[in-house]
């Protein structure tokens, strides 16, 4: 167990919700830890308030909400997948309350950059699924082979289409972060390998902590119990 209890806060994936973060809520709490994991408007619990209009800023305006009203202080924010544009904003305009940032298999972008401008062989795929569908939303990605039967059901149950809007927004930075950050690089990778550039970033920049796990995309679902023993031994520095 880490030094101290902490509060981990989490800007989840696209498509996703707070609900996949359900595995890892009695880890922490054994361990002592807060965990916090916010919905995106438009997604899971909040997919009744879907409307075209929804993008990035929608979302990092959910989750400084979400640190104001729950009075959050020294936070561990941790961005995974799509949630990684998310908290490098938060991380930039809630300075004062984030202690440290931790991308798990997350995209990293800078300022002026969206998704879609770090993911540019998705970009025509993505844009045609919404044009196809309702005009507005990108249907999920498949889940990681790996991921088990039972799993599969849960997480088809409940994922729900990501407005395109999230993913072509460009996102704004007040000034260079300099807050400890961390990544962590899911290694069984889809032969797109997405994330390996930012894992290569990382691990090369001596102002970076680099780490590996042994998962697909998404630990959180298929090793709950691997990824709450690296994020504890991140957080505890």
């Amino acid at each position: 167990m880490s030094s101290s209890p902490k509060t981990f806060l989490v800007c989840h994936g696209a498509w996703s919700a707070g609900w996949a973060w359900k595995k890892m809520h009695p880890l922490m709490s054994k361990a002592g830890h807060r965990l916090v994991t916010p919905t995106y408007t438009g997604l899971g619990e909040r997919a009744h308030l879907a409307h075209p209009g929804i993008d990035l800023e929608a979302h990092i305006a959910d989750m400084l909400a979400v640190i104001k009203y729950e009075d959050l202080r020294d936070i561990v924010l941790v961005g995974h997948s799509y949630g990684g544009m998310v908290a490098t904003a938060v991380a930039d305009r809630a300075r004062e309350k984030v202690k440290q940032l931790i991308y798990v298999d997350a995209f990293v972008p800078e300022s002026g950059q969206s998704l879609l401008d770090l993911n540019e062989m998705a970009r025509a795929r993505m844009q045609e699924m919404a044009k196809s569908g309702d005009g507005w939303r990108v249907p999920p990605n498949p889940t990681p082979s790996d991921t088990s039967p039972e799993d599969v059901d849960w997480l088809s149950a409940r994922r729900v289409h990501m407005p395109i809007k999230c993913f072509e927004a460009r996102l704004t930075l007040s000034r260079p972060l300099t807050l400890p950050r961390s990544y962590i690089y899911a290694t069984r990778i889809t032969p797109a390998d997405t994330f390996g550039p930012f894992a290569k970033m990382a691990k090369n920049n001596p102002a970076w902590r680099y780490h590996e796990i042994d998962a697909s995309h998404s630990p959180n679902v298929t090793a709950p119990e691997l990824l709450m023993v690296m994020l504890e031994k991140i957080a505890a520095g």
